[in-house]
């Protein structure tokens, strides 16, 4: 289970950055979506991977650290709401500039 939520990790990390570093707004925001998930995923992690656990402490000799899933419900919160920012922001930019484009620049416009 263990290597699953490794290659899930770094497969999720991979893709977010890569979709960073594209030029367009769309690509950026999916980009950063992906990377807050990978962060979710690995502090959801940290709490011990256990199977069928519950999360509160004392009932059982086996249980699930809460905080790491109080810290990644709060995560999920944050990251949407930061995702719902970065798309009115690039839409109201890819408006305004009539370009999707990071820097603002039309690709297929003519340079003089």
């Amino acid at each position: 289970m263990e290597l699953m939520i490794s290659v899930a990790l770094g497969i999720l990390t991979t893709c977010g950055v890569f979709l960073i570093l594209r030029a367009r707004t769309f690509s950026v925001v999916l980009g950063l979506t992906l990377l807050s998930h990978a962060v979710n995923l690995f502090l959801f992690s940290m709490g011990r991977l256990t199977t069928g656990a519950p999360a509160i402490v004392g009932l059982t000799p086996d249980s699930a650290d809460p905080l790491p899933q109080a810290l990644v419900l709060t995560a999920i919160v944050i990251s949407f709401a930061m995702t719902a920012f970065v798309v009115v922001l690039s839409l109201k930019a890819a408006v305004e500039l009539r370009s999707d484009h990071v820097d603002g620049e039309n690709p297929n416009e003519d340079r003089p």
